[in-house]
């Protein structure tokens, strides 16, 4: 596990400024984006920016990448779909990644974000991210 990199990962500025944070219960990892104003994408709806909540799902994919292995560095995306389900509404934020196949430079990463009921996804995402894992046995 790359504890050091995930605190990287929480520290860079956006996700910071998002106030992204983990929850780990047993080998499950849980990512969290807090309702903030500044996320509201229409105030008329309201709705979260769809933007951040893309953002969010991608920092958990990153996040199970590190949690799941040990890395030389931080995932980097390659390619990313976000099918947006349902109007996110201005409360919390919760997501879980499935790591599909992590090979030797390439992990295929699927997240769901859902409020509330876990049943009910706001969004989903589909991507490729590039990795570096440690070395083995040198």
């Amino acid at each position: 596990m790359s504890d050091d990199l995930i605190q990287t990962l929480l520290e860079a500025p956006y996700v910071a400024k998002f106030g992204i944070h983990f929850e780990r219960k047993g080998d499950e990892l849980t990512g969290v984006l807090p309702y903030g104003e500044h996320l509201v994408g229409n105030p008329l709806v309201p709705a979260l920016h769809g933007g951040a909540v893309g953002a969010f799902m991608e920092v958990v994919a990153s996040g199970a990448l590190l949690a799941s292995q040990k890395l030389v560095r931080l995932p980097k995306p390659i390619d990313v779909a976000v099918d947006y389900l349902r109007p996110a509404r201005p409360v919390d934020v919760y997501a879980r990644a499935i790591i599909g196949r992590s090979g030797a430079r390439v992990a295929n990463v699927r997240v769901e974000a859902w409020q509330g009921r876990r049943e009910a996804p706001v969004a989903t995402l589909h991507g490729h991210f590039l990795i570096k894992p440690e070395p083995v046995g040198d």
